[in-house]
């Protein structure tokens, strides 16, 4: 092992020596001398697990975790159990490490067991065959049903959570966001919607003007001052039955002029 501030190879001996010496004085740059020591050992033990270190993580926060886990290793440590600073030290960073990426994981142990077991099946069928098995002999070769093997799937698959910032691929130098790639359900930025909608309001405006004054009156009245059919009744004069009648023809009036937009309203409600 060598150290990081002088470059010497440190043999355990001088690794328990160097932490007898810290544990009776409590000098922090002597535990600080060790820190440097191990800090390899936690790069080495966080990359090998940086497939499993979701997108939208940084390595640097499971690195820094990993030299907590290894200053609490060192105040912690007891030589009379019989291990190596080195070998608790691992013990003690793997565990963090692993523990770290547990808090980060929406998915339950058992599930990422299940998923572990589905890549080995098909690991192995596929070293067998040449090829990637189908779900039906996937879920054969695990021993489960079809059923059971697609709801493990699914589970799995609304687990991984990613980064809408992250970028993905594209043209040299670009840099697109994964966000950027979601099609928008935004009706109003949608230009053939916009359209749409102006061409829907432009052929109701033009029915609406051909609607006899008494019955665009009515229309107003009811659906412009949201008065009911009683009170529109009090304003024209009329009974309460007459205005229903009123407002019955003019929405059969409508309604006709209207038929040949059928589809552009379609469209745009």
């Amino acid at each position: 092992m060598k150290s990081a501030v002088d470059g010497e190879r440190i043999c355990a001996d001088q690794v328990l020596a160097l932490w007898r010496k810290y544990r009776a004085s409590g000098d922090r740059k002597i535990r600080d001398r060790l820190v440097l020591t191990f800090a390899p050992m936690v790069k080495y033990i966080v990359y090998k697990k940086v497939r499993e270190i979701p997108e939208h993580l940084e390595v640097d926060d499971f690195i820094s975790c990993g030299l907590e886990a290894l200053m609490r290793s060192i105040d912690r440590y007891d030589p009379d159990k019989g291990a190596t600073l080195e070998q608790y030290a691992w013990t003690r960073i793997h565990g963090a490490v692993l523990d770290e990426l547990r808090r980060h994981d929406w998915a339950p142990r058992s599930l990422r067991r299940s998923e572990r077991e589905i890549s080995r099946a098909r690991n192995q069928f596929s070293a067998i065959y040449g090829r990637r098995p189908s779900t039906e002999e996937l879920a054969d070769a695990m021993a489960i049903t079809p059923e059971q093997l697609r709801t493990t799937l699914d589970e799995l698959a609304t687990c991984d959570v990613g980064s809408l910032n992250a970028f993905v691929a594209g043209e040299e130098d670009a840099t697109i966001e994964r966000i950027d790639t979601i099609a928008s359900r935004d009706l109003e930025a949608d230009p053939e919607h916009a359209t749409a909608l102006a061409a829907g309001k432009d052929a109701f405006r033009a029915a609406f003007r051909e609607l006899p004054p008494r019955e665009r009156r009515v229309a107003i009245l009811l659906y412009v001052h949201n008065l009911t059919l009683r009170e529109v009744g009090e304003v024209l004069g009329v009974s309460e039955s007459r205005v229903c009648q009123i407002h019955s023809q003019f929405r059969r009036d409508l309604r006709r002029e209207l038929d040949a937009h059928a589809s552009l309203f379609r469209e745009v409600v």
